[in-house]
């Protein structure tokens, strides 16, 4: 099993990235359009969600929560007729937080043409026990290169993720002080 810097199991077994993998596939109907004609990005948004979430339970072995999506990109438009693939996986693990990678796919349902990427996201779940508090996780275990790849980027969007926080609450420290309430 390939060690990664950074990662303790403390008393869990670390799981291949392959473990949790999935994809989950949808045709897109009238329902899903918005008022330009295009599948609404809200409906990919939850297709998003929902793979994240089923990778998360699976990786986590339980439940687990949204904790923030972020780097969500639309890359073309999704149409009435299109088969939707969401592929994730888990990217990184913390203690209790795993960041999970989406891929958005689409190919036309009735031809023969290769499905092309039409968006992507990095989600960040937190594994909850019965009462909601954060619980343990195993330890992802990247399996090739690319895997390798995506851990080391997500240690690198962890990063910023919490220099951001620590820079907002300075500054909303810094108003507060300065008698400025927002």
């Amino acid at each position: 099993m390939t060690q990664i810097p950074g990662v303790t199991a403390g008393d869990l077994q670390g799981k291949p990235t392959s473990a949790s993998r999935t994809t989950l596939s949808h045709i897109m109907t009238a329902n899903d359009t918005n008022l330009l004609g295009t599948v609404h990005g809200g409906v990919i948004m939850k297709l998003v969600d929902d793979a994240a979430g089923a990778v998360a339970g699976r990786h986590s072995g339980g439940a687990a929560v949204t904790a923030s999506m972020d780097e969500m990109a639309f890359l073309a438009p999704v149409r009435v007729g299109d088969l939707v693939h969401v592929k994730a996986q888990v990217n990184w693990t913390g203690r209790s937080s795993m960041e999970i990678g989406v891929r958005v796919l689409a190919e036309r349902w009735n031809e023969s043409t290769p499905a092309t990427q039409v968006g992507s996201a990095y989600l960040v779940f937190t594994a909850v026990d019965a009462e909601g508090k954060p619980r343990t996780v195993p330890p992802v275990v990247p399996e090739t290169d690319r895997d390798r790849r995506r851990y080391q980027e997500a240690m690198i969007r962890r990063t910023h993720r919490l220099a951001r926080r620590r820079a907002i609450m300075a500054l909303r420290e810094e108003r507060a002080a300065q008698g400025l309430d927002d």
